[in-house]
């Protein structure tokens, strides 16, 4: 059927989705635990939403439309605090990172449900495979038109997303020398990656879409695994590249991030988005995966070589205004700070090296996620 049309919806409005870990306390590997979590969160009110994900050891949770970052914070901790009071009564653990460091993906289990089904039939190991765990952002428009421009317009700030959110060095066991490895498994996708060159709805829904609906290759936008893509129902773009923090704060400060720079994007002071940008997109895209904070970016215009690090803390400074106006200072004060000292790949990194074990990492994030701090127990109805 043909691509619906593009819903609008408030500019700069905001929505976070965050995939989340399901650990055995016990010997802190991926426990099938959904159905069972799922059950229980549905007794009781729940803040925003929560999904199940496409094997059993892992949830989605999505704020509510949100406007604000203490908007977008606040329902992060409320969901938050819910999880960890239903995870005590199921005796589990939750926790963030965009890879767990030692599951075999041999291991998982498929949710039980019809598209679910259909892509691990599709794709056969890779959906196992996709047991991985990513924050996606949704930024609302007002327009296709917007959203197309805005999409394209990010392409060269995507390493900076990737960088500032990286939780995912380990992978089978393994330090796979990576700040990101989640975004590899994300590759193996055949209609992952980028977006294709187009600036006007009319022309992607009528033209492309179309094209590509008549292949039989896709039915609908949730076919596509693009870094970011656009959702016509939804009336956003959808930021897809940053590995779920270990953090709800982090979260809120990256989604908050991405607000103010769309908001800057959209006044059209840098030159417009041209297809040559994308020249430079996988190379960049590689230097945040791999080497994080300390990775070299290659302005996609000015061919300007610079350590990632410096173009972030640029950006950030360059944004206080849109931040102000915002509401969103505290947000940028946070990330400047984690560009700073380091993102949560070198925090699992050094878990590592203090407790001698992988399952002393994911003991740590599980911490991280719930805060450290002492929480009433849930009693189960």
């Amino acid at each position: 059927m043909p691509l619906e049309d593009f819903n609008k919806s408030d500019a700069l409005s905001v929505g976070v989705e965050l995939e989340l870990q399901l650990v055995n306390l016990s010997d802190f590997d991926l426990t099938a635990a959904s159905p069972d979590l799922l059950h229980l969160l549905a007794k009781r009110p729940f803040p925003g939403n929560v999904t199940p994900e496409i094997t059993q050891s892992m949830i989605e949770i999505c704020t509510d439309v949100q406007t604000t970052h203490a908007g977008i914070l606040q329902q992060l901790l409320a969901i938050r605090d819910t999880l960890v009071h239903a995870a005590d009564v199921l005796n589990i653990g939750i926790c963030g990172g965009g890879t767990h460091p030692f599951q075999k993906w041999t291991d998982r289990k498929i949710f039980s449900k019809p598209r679910f089904e259909q892509v691990s039939a599709l794709y056969g190991y890779l959906a196992k495979q996709f047991t991985i765990f990513g924050q996606h952002v949704h930024i609302g428009c007002t327009s296709g038109d917007d959203a197309l421009f805005l999409l394209h317009a990010l392409n060269r700030y995507v390493p900076h997303f990737i960088a500032l959110s990286a939780s995912s060095p380990y992978v089978q066991g393994g330090d796979t020398l990576f700040n990101s490895a989640r975004l590899n498994s994300v590759y193996a996708f055949p209609l992952s990656g980028r977006a294709p060159y187009l600036l006007s709805w009319d022309e992607f829904a009528h033209g492309y879409f179309s094209k590509m609906e008549k292949t039989g290759v896709v039915k609908s936008m949730k076919d596509f695994y693009w870094d970011i893509r656009p959702k016509p129902e939804y009336g956003t773009i959808e930021l897809r590249v940053c590995d779920t923090p270990l953090s709800v704060e982090r979260a809120a400060a990256l989604a908050a991030y991405l607000q103010a720079l769309c908001a800057y994007l959209l006044e059209r002071r840098e030159p417009p988005p041209e297809e040559d940008d994308y020249l430079v997109y996988n190379y960049n895209r590689f230097q945040a995966c791999r080497f994080g904070f300390d990775g070299v970016t290659v302005h996609p215009k000015t061919y300007a070589n610079t350590v990632l690090r410096e173009d972030i803390l640029a950006s950030l400074n360059r944004l206080k205004p849109h931040a102000a106006s915002l509401g969103a200072e505290a947000a940028l004060t946070h990330l400047s700070e984690v560009a700073r000292t380091g993102n949560d790949a070198q925090y699992l990194r050094q878990q590592y090296q203090e407790s001698g074990s992988p399952e002393g990492m994911v003991h740590s994030a599980i911490h991280m996620f719930r805060d450290r701090r002492r929480r009433t127990r849930w009693v189960a109805m």
